[in-house]
């Protein structure tokens, strides 16, 4: 087997063909070939490699991963890590490499699984004695008065007696303060 550069290793290759997706990289040192796939070209978006490297151009690449696919080796390259002008390595500690694959990971659908709160559900508070509450959200005090929802017919004789009180008295106000002059 022939001697292939090592996994993150730098070198310089010559650009053997152009197609819509890449470009394929003669590796040095041996016959293999590697891709250096349109979005591993640039940091910025390329539609058309051709317009990024020409058959022929020597470019410095990175070697970013090794595949066995069909009983044949493909190897990934990629140019946006490294310097075009001194072979540099602009990404040491590979952090872009990881965020582009974390970027590729299909995300699961969680919003079929309903959530339950039986923990909560099932307990009873110790002030009041009912459930589905803890002590602490508890607003009846032991020995407290226990407030219950006035249903809606009631609701609005209680707003009407209300609003009566409310007028005998502003007329009540208005009475006294005429007197007071």
């Amino acid at each position: 087997m022939e001697a292939l550069p090592e996994l993150y290793a730098i070198f310089q290759g010559e650009v053997a063909t152009v197609t819509e997706y890449g470009a394929f990289i003669k590796i040095p040192g041996c016959r293999k070939q590697g891709l250096v796939h349109k979005t591993h070209m640039s940091s910025c978006r390329v539609d058309k490699p051709s317009e990024i490297v020409d058959v022929g151009d020597k470019v410095w690449v990175k070697l970013i991963g090794k595949e066995m696919k069909d009983d044949k080796l493909k190897l990934s390259l990629s140019m946006k890590v490294v310097n075009q002008g001194t072979g540099k390595d602009l990404d040491p500690n590979n952090i872009s490499l990881d965020q582009d694959e974390r970027k590729k990971r299909m995300f699961r659908d969680y919003t079929s699984q309903k959530i339950t709160l039986e923990a909560v559900l099932n307990t009873v508070c110790k002030k009041c004695g009912c459930k589905g509450h803890f002590a602490k959200e508890c607003f009846v005090q032991p020995g407290g008065t226990k407030y219950s929802l006035i249903p809606e017919e009631e609701e609005e004789e209680v707003a009407a007696a209300g609003y009566e009180r409310d007028k005998k008295a502003s007329v009540a106000d208005d009475s006294s303060k005429k007197r007071k002059k």
